[in-house]
């Protein structure tokens, strides 16, 4: 073993205060997600090797989590995938339109 981690004896075990602490995530078939509708403002990108929703989303408005609106803005590729296919052409909805589509899908989703 490479490592030795023993808890202290004055310490609950972390099993024990996870399972106590642990909440129920929501089923995320229950998730309902806006329409993306064009824009004449939104950026289309050729995908590379390595191109990934997250690592889109980030560049280009500054956050890995919303990287399922650009994966939603592409209706034609998988939506279980962070990688869409090499070479496509992918639409990224400008940043502009961040704040709408957010509040679109919180009003679906409250």
């Amino acid at each position: 073993m490479r490592y030795n981690i023993e808890p202290s004896p004055n310490t609950t075990s972390l099993t024990t205060n996870y399972q106590t602490e642990q909440q129920p995530l929501p089923s995320l078939q229950n998730i309902k997600y806006p329409e993306i509708s064009l824009d004449f403002l939104d950026i289309y990108v050729y995908t590379n090797r390595g191109d990934r929703y997250d690592l889109l989303a980030n560049s280009y408005y500054g956050d890995y989590s919303l990287w399922w609106i650009i994966s939603r803005a592409n209706p034609n590729f998988t939506q279980d995938s962070l990688m869409p296919p090499i070479g496509s052409q992918i639409r990224i909805p400008n940043k502009s339109r961040v704040g709408d589509i957010l509040s679109a899908y919180k009003n679906l989703n409250t």
